[in-house]
């Protein structure tokens, strides 16, 4: 086996024996900021498996996110129950995805490339970032990522370009079923007009 499996055990044997350890852990986190650079990966496994390289130009962030739907204020008119609008909205995103969008405008000189989850509690949801800074010489000439050098790639988060936007379009799936979300489900809406 890998190195990274090993890791990948130890993580999982983590979440399910030693609750003590992660639960201390959430408690720091919590008291921390929402957006929070750190040194290296939480879950070196994941990190390195959606495109984390340990060398320069490369940064993660954890933050956190509110669990649970939208919060809206009730109606300062009258309304019966049904119509208030209250419950039950929940966003079209996932939470992953918020994560990820709200990294990408605290740090608007860097790229996101990807993101993983790291934790939960009864409130929060808590996420590490892969973030590439496009500027910094070992990216742009390293061969395997210096594609996100390219301008097109900016705010990439926001268009659901990372593997938890993706995921969030539903183009994980493909053939029965998913006819009507490619390229996008809005430009699925124009077709023929």
């Amino acid at each position: 086996m890998s190195a990274y499996k090993y890791i990948r055990e130890t993580w999982q044997d983590n979440l399910k024996n030693n609750k003590q350890l992660i639960r201390n852990r959430l408690v720091e986190w919590r008291k921390g900021k929402a957006i929070q650079r750190i040194e290296r990966p939480t879950r070196l496994d994941r990190a390195h498996a959606l495109g984390y390289r340990a060398k320069q130009g490369y940064i993660v962030v954890r933050v956190r996110v509110r669990r649970g739907s939208r919060r809206k204020p009730r109606p300062v008119l009258g309304r019966r129950p049904k119509r208030m609008g209250v419950v039950k909205i929940t966003a079209a995103k996932s939470l992953q995805w918020i994560a990820e969008e709200r990294v990408g405008r605290h740090y608007p000189n860097l790229r996101v490339l990807n993101s993983y989850w790291v934790g939960e509690d009864g409130k929060h949801k808590y996420f590490e970032v892969i973030l590439v800074d496009p500027y910094h010489p070992v990216i742009y000439n390293d061969p395997k990522i210096n594609w996100i050098c390219d301008p097109t790639h900016k705010g990439r988060e926001n268009r659901g370009l990372t593997s938890a936007g993706k995921r969030s379009r539903g183009l994980r799936k493909k053939g029965t079923g998913a006819e009507k979300l490619r390229p996008s489900l809005k430009a699925h809406g124009n077709r023929g007009k």
